[in-house]
């Protein structure tokens, strides 16, 4: 029997790395702000710009890496899915809409004969 075992080694450039990161978002954010009377097309610019970097910065640490990887992999498993028809899904949605309205009756049904024994016969409340 095979077990798998998942090992995270975080070294110091991964951690530099991850820091280096969340920096470039927060200097992004940062200068997008204080250059506000630089006008908007330097401020979007700036902001995009440090995005770009700290994006760049965490896809080369080894959690970003994984991140791409575990994202190529959920992409290839998309793939594989096999979509219903539009007559099939026309089809589920309305036996939904018919069992929630079954439902819909039946529980109103019997809360109203549920109201009726314990008023009028048990209760005697309603005459």
């Amino acid at each position: 029997m095979a077990t798998s075992q998942v090992e995270t080694v975080s070294t110091g450039a991964d951690k530099a790395k991850l820091f280096g990161a969340l920096f470039l978002v927060i200097a992004a954010v940062a200068g997008f702000y204080l250059l506000a009377q630089q006008g908007p097309l330097v401020q979007w610019g700036v902001l995009v710009a440090g995005l770009i970097a700290a994006a760049a910065t965490f896809s080369v640490s080894e959690q970003g890496k994984q991140l791409l990887a575990f994202g190529k992999d959920s992409w290839k498993e998309v793939k594989k899915v096999v979509w219903p028809t539009r007559k099939e899904s026309l089809q589920m949605t309305a036996y939904v809409f018919a069992f929630v309205v079954v439902m819909a009756l039946f529980l109103w049904l019997t809360d109203k004969t549920l109201e009726w024994v314990l008023y009028d016969l048990i209760l005697g409340w309603r005459s």
